[in-house]
């Protein structure tokens, strides 16, 4: 009798996208939008210089995170949160608990004063709620299971986004 071995159970992990491919899956439906809606289109006086802010404020808080990660030699990669060696909440982890989920949403609101219409804006909560219920919930679970105590306490003292 030859009976087959059952497949290997997949640990449920939630959706997990890596988070520059969902900013990218939600900046070009916001730019489609904006083309499809000129209409809608407003006058933003300065709307390239705040964009360029937001983008720049984004990218600063995310390499903050990154390198804060790198600092203290553990993974950056989110897609594998139990490969975590240390629980980071020092440096811009003491204001933030996702530093570069909230990068690439400032960077997302940039890209949405560059458009300047207010129905491809909703992609920036979009991206919120993504990463709120599929990609953060993976990770802080993840997490918890590796810090216990240690997450829980940080977790109760430092907001998700700020």
């Amino acid at each position: 009798m030859n009976a087959e071995a059952p497949a290997p159970r997949r640990r449920a992990r939630g959706l997990c996208v890596p988070p520059v491919a969902a900013t990218l899956g939600v900046a070009l439906p916001m730019w489609l939008v904006a083309q499809l809606s000129p209409a809608l289109a407003v006058d933003l006086p300065g709307r390239l210089g705040a964009a360029g802010l937001f983008v720049a404020t984004g990218a600063a808080v995310g390499l903050a995170g990154v390198l804060e990660f790198r600092r203290v030699r553990t993974t950056v990669n989110p897609l594998r949160p139990e490969k975590a060696s240390s629980l980071v909440t020092s440096g811009i982890f003491r204001l933030t608990r996702n530093p570069m989920y909230l990068g690439l949403a400032l960077a997302l609101l940039g890209w949405a004063v560059y458009l300047a219409n207010p129905l491809a804006a909703l992609g920036v909560p979009a991206f919120v709620l993504w990463m709120n219920q599929l990609q953060i919930p993976h990770e802080e679970r993840a997490i918890a299971a590796l810090f216990g105590e240690d997450f829980a306490r940080y977790r109760s003292q430092v907001r998700r986004w700020l």
